[in-house]
């Protein structure tokens, strides 16, 4: 099959893209294993031998996640040592530093990623960014390039869009995002030139993997949710669920949106189950009832796998994320109950952490529409949960009902609300990477926030989402034992620079809020090189797939910073093998080479303040701009990636 590819930057040649319809290589595509027993309404089943059970966080993980990791941390150890010794640290041995610390896995460099919200934008630009450093990626291991940090991570957070990007890369069998690109027919996923919100654009190839017609589309939405709300138990809708059906047409590569696909099935994915992937966490928030506005106090709430729940002393609790359907009352499922499956369908826990944008669907730009029979079935919920509590997700029956009811806001009741996880403005998923029991040495955070909202340019992120982290981990009420980097103003922020380059924070491992050793956090702003990536989050809701390839292609350069090709930053992919091996330098006592010393010299934050209000923000491309309206996205052979030179509102208005 022949390869399409985006390509990166530098600032001599230019050549764009074109992609063929490789129907071929769908098979590999496709996720095989769809685990709800009756489509999109969770169905009673029998329970195993073991009920399942809520256990108590206590700052621990579960058993699953540790049986998991003690697979995962050895099978980073290959690829570390690959991706490091591309690195050239000048005197220093990357290679044999790994493999001299393989056996120990406390000892090697522990990796997480985190993708921000901020709808389309942030999926595409986070796409680049996975791109970047997944060794798939064609050319992507050669100098000056990160192809291999992907592969030698063993945790990767999400939030809305952000979320998207992780849901369409795990819920379709560990999909790279060359892959996605690649498979550009009528139908596929990301073919965001399809509106999800309105059936005039919405047209799914007949025939094809999305099998609907434009008016059968929309009544499949309707039929789903009613499926839901009629199944036997306290099942109730929210706008979430038609928001989170319309997700899985573009994001789920299977026949109607995969309404049979769960989230806790990526467990049983050869890739995850033999960790030969990074642990994938979406994140929503709890609304506690009567609730309209959120702090950095709301209780976080994780998604992966096995789990959902939170480590915040708030709830301090998890339930087997297969069961969350089932009539948990103080932990336990009542003798007699039957479990309940389907709950967890992929799309849902997509859309609850994504679940802003329910206001769309009120909301529609000029010139959309939804069928009469969709708004009334929509209007008919918010009758019964009143229009306040319109971006909620409703986990009715609520599976933490009776558990912890000294601090858990909604223990008294069988109804759970959660939100959307950028609404308490920590719109980059750090809080279950910076967990102690997950010893995270060092935080990828690719930020694609509009947090910049005046003056003529806007859209950009200003590091808003950094600041909210590290005001939560000064709480001590939700501190909670983590550990985090000392984080400047935002004002300081932007006059420094930091929201247009790469920036690292936490660098001092002395020195962090909280107690013991917190991650050092590479900060990796989106801004533009070779397409103008601050698109508007609620109103941009299409993408060509020339503009989507762009935004895709811009954010392969914000993260290498065209393959570390920038004048004065020709440095860039040193330093990151530098901040990677950071704590592990300072555990195993290890001297830190000179270049890294430069790099830290070059990139943290040295406690440096310039509060002063900075003028408008106004960034220009760095490199020769894609021209998205032209027919000549020329076809690109395998390795192109690399070959391919120099081309190329309140809390919510950061989302």
């Amino acid at each position: 099959m022949h390869t399409n590819s985006i390509a990166p930057a530098s600032s001599v040649a230019r050549r764009e893209i074109e992609y063929n319809n490789p129907y071929d290589a769908l098979d590999v595509f496709r996720r095989s294993t769809p685990q709800a027993p009756n489509g999109y309404a969770p169905a009673p089943v029998d329970c195993p031998s073991t009920k399942p059970t809520l256990r108590v966080a206590a700052n621990r993980p579960s058993n699953e996640e540790s049986e998991w990791l003690q697979k995962r941390r050895p099978n980073t150890v290959q690829p570390l040592k690959e991706f490091l010794g591309r690195s050239n640290i000048n005197g220093f041995d990357a290679s044999a530093y790994i493999e001299k610390h393989k056996n120990n896995a406390t000892a090697l460099p522990n990796i997480g990623i985190a993708f921000s919200g901020g709808g389309y934008r942030a999926m595409l630009n986070g796409a680049g960014a996975v791109a970047a450093f997944d060794s798939r990626t064609p050319d992507s291991t050669s100098h000056g390039k990160l192809g291999g940090l992907l592969q030698s991570a063993t945790y990767i957070a999400g939030l809305s869009g952000g979320g998207w990007l992780l849901g369409s890369m795990y819920m379709n069998n560990f999909t790279s995002i060359q892959n996605i690109i690649d498979q550009n027919y009528d139908g596929a996923v990301w073919q965001l030139g399809n509106s999800i919100f309105t059936g005039e654009h919405w047209r799914p190839k007949k025939g094809g993997v999305q099998i609907l017609n434009q008016a059968d589309y929309w009544k499949n939405l309707v039929d789903s949710v009613d499926s839901k709300e009629d199944a036997p138990g306290i099942f109730n809708a929210s706008i979430t669920d038609y928001w989170a059906r319309s997700l899985s047409f573009q994001f789920v590569n299977a026949t109607d949106g995969g309404p049979s696909y769960t989230w806790s099935s990526i467990q049983d994915d050869n890739d995850f189950k033999n960790a030969n992937a990074p642990f994938p966490m979406l994140v929503a928030l709890e609304r506690a009832p009567g609730e309209t506005l959120l702090s950095t106090s709301a209780t976080n709430i994780e998604f992966n796998p096995y789990e959902m729940g939170s480590y915040d002393p708030t709830l301090n609790g998890f339930c087997p994320l297969k069961y969350i359907g089932s009539n948990f009352s103080q932990g336990r499922i009542p003798d007699g109950e039957r479990c309940v499956r389907g709950f967890d369908n992929g799309g849902f826990v997509m859309g609850t952490s994504s679940s802003l944008f329910n206001t769309i669907i009120l909301n529609l730009p000029g010139g959309e529409s939804i069928p009469d029979f969709l708004m009334n079935a929509i209007r008919g919920l918010l009758g019964s949960i009143g229009q306040n509590n319109d971006d909620i997700a409703d986990y009715s029956p609520n599976p933490f009902f009776g558990f912890n009811n000294n601090t858990n806001p909604s223990a008294q009741t069988q109804r759970l609300t959660l939100v959307d996880g950028g609404e308490d403005l920590q719109n980059i998923p750090l809080i279950p990477l910076i967990q102690p029991h997950r010893n995270v040495d060092v935080i990828f955070a690719v930020d694609s926030s509009a947090d910049i909202v005046t003056g003529a340019v806007q859209n950009w992120p200003n590091g808003t989402s950094l600041v909210a982290s590290y005001q939560r981990t000064t709480n001590t009420t939700m501190q909670n034992n983590t550990a985090f980097p000392y984080i400047p103003d935002v004002n300081t922020i932007v006059n420094l620079g930091y929201n247009n380059r790469p920036a690292f924070f936490g660098c001092d491992a002395n020195n962090m809020t909280g107690r013991g050793v917190g991650p050092m956090i590479v900060y990796i702003p989106n801004s533009p090189y070779v397409f103008q990536s601050n698109t508007s989050t609620f109103e941009k809701l299409t993408y060509t797939n020339r503009e989507r390839n762009a935004m895709i292609q811009n954010g392969y350069n914000v993260a290498t910073m065209a393959n570390s090709s920038l004048s004065g930053f020709e440095d860039w992919s040193t330093c990151v093998g530098c901040a990677v091996l950071s704590r592990s330098f300072s555990r195993n006592g290890e001297q830190v080479p000179q270049a890294c010393q430069q790099c830290f010299t070059k990139y943290c934050w040295n406690g440096t303040l310039a509060s002063n209000t900075p003028g408008l923000y106004s960034p220009e491309l760095r490199l020769a701009a894609i021209d998205t309206r032209s027919a000549a996205m020329g076809r690109m052979a395998p390795g192109a990636w690399g070959a391919m030179l120099a081309v190329v509102v309140s809390g919510y208005l950061m989302m």
